[in-house]
């Protein structure tokens, strides 16, 4: 602690000692404990106590207190704990009993003050952040504050619950360590004596069968083995493995959930990776015996293990593949099953009975669909893993959803009736087709039936009226997702002309959703335009069909919708337009009249730059400025130097930072790709390479920048009061200036970083051109090389990249913040009277 705190210190302590002098913002209170954690973490904590006796005082005068204030008594509780958890400090504390006085019987669990909920939080935090040693593992045990914890599992906040759970693990795992010498069985009398008390707690709440008991216990047990992997708890687990399994026998199962949460945490755990292990038994009957909504995400985390036995990943598989293997057979005759690869389940009346009541029916296809859209990204499936019954069954799912589905069953009428026209179905349907895309390649062929299922359920979504935006947007997505996993079709194959005939289908689709009332189906339909046009813009039939279609002048008109989302999207799908059509000087879908000419699509993009009031398509035009660029567009390349100096010119006086980031992106791509055209490398300054060769690029390349203004840009950008803006200028000069000045400037950074402390600017003067300076300067190659090399950027990159509030959050400054809230609160209670 540094002198000015330990002088300020004193002072706050005694404010937040006195009932009479509340703290004005609660925030301080954690804002102190922080800073104290991180002063026990950097040192003894005994010599922080024994320098600062007001730290003590402040405990026993607040502990002493008859009708303390609720939030500083927590704070008191939770600050002990931070103290005590160093053993010599914790001995410290005792003998002026200051921790029985917190977390014995002497404290507020013997109290009216007990209460409160922040008083049993903050009892429960800090006793949590004592027990690092044997000494308070010893006080808590003899104190009694097991009953207490106990109680606390059952507490009305979760919060509070929850942190008695781990406090009760941690007692747990310390009473075993504690006597590590000690052969652990099954046997009551070969534990220690905390954790045999806690173990018999354990099961008698297994065996109570009540429903509040049995979850606390299975989120003790969640909780241990999750924070802790030694072979000692398969001994616990052996011991309780049989009440644990008793509980799935019975009807109903009690806290399934919990029993969820406790087979995945033991699963994680490499104690429990042997496949004989009993663990995979009691899961495999979980699977069996929970209901399906229990069941699912358990079968789903099971999935993920590879340590998982492959039977048990079968049997999780099926598990999310009965509802739609029901729904299949609702609609074919056909014996094919998806749901168990060896054959049709014995018994799906429990699976059917949930189907024909519309909430479980809705509830149940979407949690497996969503869960099996999760399954489409894992890289351990289990093999054979049927993919195209799956992809039937999500495209029968679709087509009852649209009344298209021809039931066989009186199932199958039932579905039909639940399900048509559900969104929440559609939506969950829609993205488990799209993720299973990935698989399009060993799905089949592209003229195979079922890729042609996949697109006519997609068109038929994408056509019809009645299909809500949200969904309409999942139907874009999937659509995107199969046209970019279908192998590119040859010219001479019959494929060829059924994917140039659903691309054709597409165009009167996309015509007729730019024109909908709705913006959010014109922003979905932008959207997708601008990633089928990266796609395809590469195919000669797709560039001719739509650029003599109607499509990209509804797309242009769009620049001009009232929604700015909207006017985004547009501006992304021109910029694309015109990389298609090759020629920037028209807008696409114009054509000229007579004598009146119209906006190339650069200007028009620059006229929205300029002055459109939202930021959303501003942002959207730089980035379609920064692809032009790249990608070598007609109107960027006839002149670099103007298109980028009108760019950054607009950009200049923007009052969005992101719209200012990325205009900078572009002018760092911009100068990458001037010192790429005059061949200057990096450390090709005349001072280290050979005249002869390059005796003036470093000059052409300044005068180049001078005359796009880009240095007046840039030293504005560094100067700006947004953070990530000088941050990205500061990145971008750095670039710069490592090109030019070369190694020297390079050498003489490192050299200033060492000269500065962590996180402290360097001593070098900071010479930066300002106001009408700047614009001068900026036009001055001789000058400019003068700033780039004496100008410290590391050592302004390094102050900025210190956080804008790290005065605010200053040790120094939240103390004087506390000193001077409570100063005021005096002065305004003197002018009352």
């Amino acid at each position: 602690m540094d002198v000015k705190c330990s002088q300020l210190l004193p002072s706050v302590c005694t404010i937040l000692a006195d009932p009479r002098s509340p703290v004005s913002d609660d925030t301080c209170l954690e804002k102190l404990l922080d800073w104290f954690k991180m002063l026990t973490n950097a040192g003894p904590s005994l010599l922080l106590l024994e320098e600062n006796p007001c730290l003590t005082e402040l405990i026993l005068a607040v502990l002493r207190q008859e009708d303390p204030r609720p939030g500083i008594l927590s704070f008191v509780l939770r600050l002990t704990g931070i103290f005590a958890a160093s053993e010599s400090s914790f001995q410290h504390l005792q003998q002026g009993e200051v921790v029985f006085g917190a977390f014995g019987e002497a404290g507020p669990l013997g109290s009216a003050l007990w209460e409160d909920m922040s008083i049993r939080s903050g009892w429960v935090q800090g006793a949590y952040t004592m027990l690092q040693h044997y000494s308070a593992f010893q006080f808590l045990c003899n104190s009694g504050a097991l009953d207490v914890i106990f109680t606390l599992q059952g507490d009305r906040s979760l919060f509070i619950a929850s942190g008695a759970n781990r406090l009760l693990a941690r007692l747990l795992i310390f009473s075993v360590q504690s006597e590590p010498s000690r052969l652990l069985s099954t046997k009551d009398c070969d534990w220690p004596a905390c954790a045999r008390m806690i173990v018999a707690r354990v099961e008698e709440s297994l065996q109570s069968r009540s429903s509040s008991r049995v979850q606390h216990s299975l989120k003790l047990l969640t909780t241990l083995f999750e924070h802790n992997q030694d072979a000692w708890t398969e001994v616990l687990w052996s011991r309780i493995a049989e009440t644990v399994g008793s509980l799935l026998t019975e009807e109903p199962i009690l806290a399934g959930h919990s029993l969820v949460d406790l087979f995945l945490s033991m699963a994680r755990s490499p104690a429990f990776h042997c496949q004989d292990c009993s663990l995979w038994k009691l899961v495999a009957l979980a699977l069996k015996n929970l209901s399906l909504a229990q069941a699912g995400p358990l079968a789903l985390g099971l999935l993920k293990l590879e340590a998982c036995p492959q039977a048990v990943k079968m049997q999780s598989l099926n598990i999310l593949l009965l509802p739609l293997g029901c729904i299949r057979r609702a609609a074919s005759d056909s014996l094919e099953f998806p749901g168990l690869l060896d054959g049709p389940p014995s018994n799906t009346t429990p699976v059917e009975s949930l189907l024909s009541s519309r909430s479980s029916c809705v509830s149940l296809l979407c949690q497996s669909l969503v869960y099996l859209e999760e399954v489409q990204g894992l890289v351990c499936l289990p093999v054979d893993f049927p993919h195209k019954p799956l992809l039937r069954s999500v495209v029968t799912v679709l087509q009852f959803c649209v009344g298209l589905a021809v039931p066989v069953s009186s199932l199958g009428a039932t579905v039909g009736k639940i399900l048509i026209g559900c969104f929440r179905v559609q939506r969950a349907a829609l993205g488990l087709l799209g993720a299973q895309s990935r698989w399009a390649t060993c799905l089949a062929s592209v003229h195979d039936e079922a890729m042609e299922e996949v697109f006519d359920i997609l068109l038929v979504y994408l056509k019809s009226p009645d299909t809500s935006p949200t969904v309409l947007k999942k139907a874009f997505q999937a659509t995107l997702k199969w046209l970019l996993s279908v192998p590119e079709p040859s010219g001479s194959t019959e494929d060829f002309g059924r994917h140039k005939q659903f691309h054709r289908e597409m165009l009167p689709v996309l015509q007729k959703r730019l024109c909908s009332p709705s913006w959010e189906v014109r922003d979905s339909s932008l959207e997708y335009l601008t990633l089928s046009l990266k796609r395809l813009r590469g195919q000669p039939w797709f560039c001719q069909a739509l650029l003599s279609s109607e499509v990209p002048g509804l797309a242009a008109g769009l620049l001009d919708d009232p929604e700015s989302y909207v006017r985004a999207s547009a501006a992304k799908a021109s910029g694309q337009f015109s990389l298609v059509a090759g020629v920037g000087s028209k807008t696409p879908g114009s054509e000229n009249n007579g004598s009146h000419k119209e906006p190339s699509v650069g200007a028009r993009l620059l006229e929205i730059l300029s002055t459109d009031t939202e930021g959303f398509p501003r942002r959207a035009v730089i980035g379609v400025f920064i692809d032009w660029l790249q990608e070598g567009h007609p109107e960027a390349l006839a002149d670099p130097e103007l298109f980028v100096s009108r760019a950054i010119q607009a950009v200049r006086g923007d009052l969005d930072w992101e719209v200012k980031v990325t205009g900078l992106e572009l002018a760092a791509v911009f100068a990458a790709q001037t010192f790429g055209r005059l061949g200057l490398v990096e450390g090709s300054h005349p001072a280290r390479s050979s005249a002869a060769r390059q005796p003036d690029r470093p000059s052409e390349v300044l005068e180049t920048f001078c005359r796009v203004k880009l240095f007046e840009f840039l030293f504005g950008a560094l100067c700006d009061c947004d953070r990530p803006v000088a941050l990205k200028a500061c990145e971008v000069l750095r670039a710069v200036k490592a090109k030019i000045c070369g190694d020297s400037c390079q050498e003489q950074g490192k050299s200033s970083e060492a000269a500065a402390g962590p996180g402290e600017a360097s001593p070098s003067v900071l010479i930066l051109p300002l106001g009408g300076f700047a614009e001068r300067a900026s036009q001055d190659p001789e000058r400019l090389l003068l700033i780039l090399e004496t100008t410290d950027l590391e050592g302004l990159q390094r102050s900025l990249d210190v956080s804008s509030d790290h005065l605010e959050q200053n040790p120094q400054s939240l103390l004087q913040d506390i000193l001077s809230a409570a100063g005021s609160m005096e002065e305004n209670e003197a002018d009352c009277y």
